[in-house]
């Protein structure tokens, strides 16, 4: 692996879906977004991002994976005429993946909550680490049901393809 290469790292948990209230009263940023899958090789994810709400931004990305939680990422901002050209190359087998994330600051981390509205008893949770095995604490009064790290049917990528019923999440 090259050192100079942009990783995130990353932890992903599925969790009960806290109050929207509570949310907004303890998180600093919340952002209303919008991902579009592009066509891509084989163990590399490409998208477009659409983010409202301190102003409207986009975004390109690519993640190329290296473990179950460590990935290279490239993310750049881009102007709306080049996020419409990007759209031009949306991989046909996917849908629009549209979440509500809540940026809830814990300790040192950031601890970024998606809300889908597909999943009305339910959220992920991601935080970023330093190192794959950092230790960290989940923020109070947030429940884990389980952790959906390395398990692929849960990316945003995935779920551009399909998306799981509640049932299906346990």
């Amino acid at each position: 692996m090259n050192c100079n290469e942009p990783l995130e790292i990353e932890r992903r948990f599925l969790i009960l879906r806290p109050s929207e209230d509570e949310l907004k009263s303890r998180c600093s940023r919340i952002y209303q977004m919008e991902q579009t899958y592009l066509l891509a090789p084989p163990h590399q994810t490409e998208r477009v991002r659409r983010r409202e709400g301190d102003g409207v931004s986009f975004f390109h990305t690519v993640k190329i994976d290296r473990t179950a939680c460590t990935r290279v990422e490239q993310e750049e901002e881009i102007t709306p005429e080049e996020y419409e050209a990007y759209l031009t190359r949306r991989d046909p087998m996917t849908h629009t993946i549209r979440k509500t994330r809540y940026c809830l600051q814990s300790g040192p981390f950031t601890f970024e909550i998606d809300f889908y509205p597909f999943w009305p008893s339910y959220a992920v949770m991601e935080i970023e680490l330093p190192r794959e095995d950092a230790p960290f604490r989940f923020p109070r009064g947030i429940t884990v049901v389980r952790e959906l790290t390395g398990d692929r049917r849960f990316s945003n990528a995935a779920l551009a393809r399909h998306i799981p019923t509640e049932c299906e999440l346990i």
